[in-house]
């Protein structure tokens, strides 16, 4: 507890010296962005689902691009967030922009109980889905019964079906990353929020080793910091980077740093990358810098969705607001990103009830860079 609170003490003095956001004209200050005259990113807008009465609630989408076909998974519900009935739907298209009839990934779950989509994951050849499962409402909490479930597609059968019970108490936030050491890790919050990292995954869906990252309530007590939804990415040198988005009101990302391939983890700062206190996701493109797609204005919440670049992985200092047609005010959240033939595509949720793509060439992105 004492280092703890010693390096969030520090903390301001980190993120000054080494800002994970360092904008032209900004000396590293998110005061002094100008949103309104960051560039804009245009693309190719479609829907992937739209507003159905029977199940209104739409989000945590995911992508991946899998034997000439785009699939995309994400969470349906009866009314709001994380209720009983929720269950795993998906969708194909051969072009990213025109998607089939939506149809049941995990089938529909126990009376009282739930899923919630968490990632493709291509492991061996095999394609697999994740989904977390739990009972009552919301994942977190008392007595969820959460797990983390994997689901197999048998392409025969045209379909998905249960394969394995992947790991206890764990509800990821995307599918699994191969390690330069060659396993495989993925983000765990258990059912009370406390952060940790799973290694492992090669020799069994099932053989994880747990590595602690922030226990929740020892960081609320510190500094108000309420870790959720973390990402991860791994530089040229075998450094990881973890940003966490808090919900304790900073309104900032912070970060964590390994230096030993996840086994151990640095105390999270806080930095100065806004954050309007929603998911956040970041990709490593073809073309050798990284992209960071968020809600990077907490002015606006989530009206807006924005991407950032980084040339080394350790500081993004280019940023634009994705054009993403809307007849009026809404809300773009939880984006995911995959790249494909030279082009990114950003799935995301509009207003939490509607799925939606943007194609980005990286021709465009690339502009950002000069």
């Amino acid at each position: 507890m004492k280092r703890f609170l010693i390096l969030l003490l520090l903390s301001s003095t980190l993120f000054a010296a080494e800002p994970l956001l360092n904008l032209p004209g900004t000396d590293g200050d998110p005061a002094k962005i100008d949103f309104a005259k960051l560039p804009v990113l245009k693309g190719t807008h479609a829907v992937v689902c739209p507003y159905e009465e029977a199940w209104k609630f739409q989000l945590h989408n995911y992508l991946l691009h899998h034997e000439g076909k785009f699939w995309c998974m994400w969470s349906a519900g009866p009314v709001v967030e994380d209720v009983p009935t929720q269950h795993v739907r998906y969708a194909t298209s051969e072009d990213g922009l025109k998607w089939s009839t939506p149809k049941n990934l995990t089938g529909m779950p126990l009376e009282g109980r739930a899923y919630i989509a968490r990632g493709f994951w291509l492991r061996d050849g095999e394609m697999l889905a994740l989904a977390a499962s739990y009972q009552g409402k919301g994942a977190f909490g008392v007595n969820k019964d959460l797990k983390l479930v994997a689901f197999a597609w048998d392409k025969k059968g045209d379909t998905w079906k249960e394969t394995a019970m992947v790991f206890e108490n764990a509800i990821n936030n995307f599918s699994p990353q191969k390690l330069s050491t060659g396993e495989w890790m993925m983000t765990r919050r258990d059912a009370r929020f406390n952060v940790s990292m799973l290694i492992g995954g090669v020799k069994s869906l099932t053989e994880w080793e747990v590595v602690p990252v922030v226990e929740r309530l020892a960081a609320l007590k510190v500094s108000k910091f309420s870790p959720d939804e973390p990402v991860w990415w791994e530089l040229a040198d075998g450094t990881i980077m973890s940003a966490i988005r808090d919900n304790g009101g900073s309104q900032r990302l912070f970060r964590s740093v390994s230096n030993d391939h996840g086994r151990t983890w640095s105390n999270p700062e806080v930095t100065n990358y806004p954050n309007s206190t929603s998911k956040l996701f970041t990709l490593k493109t073809s073309r050798g810098f990284r992209v960071l797609v968020s809600n990077a204005n907490p002015a606006i919440g989530r009206r807006e969705m924005h991407l950032a670049i980084s040339e080394d992985g350790k500081q993004f200092t280019r940023m634009a607001r994705l054009d993403i047609p809307s007849p009026k005010a809404t809300t773009f959240q939880y984006p995911h990103v995959i790249e494909h033939d030279g082009s990114l595509f950003i799935a995301f949720s509009n207003k939490k009830n509607v799925t939606e793509v943007l194609k980005v060439p990286l021709d465009e992105v690339e502009r950002l860079r000069k």
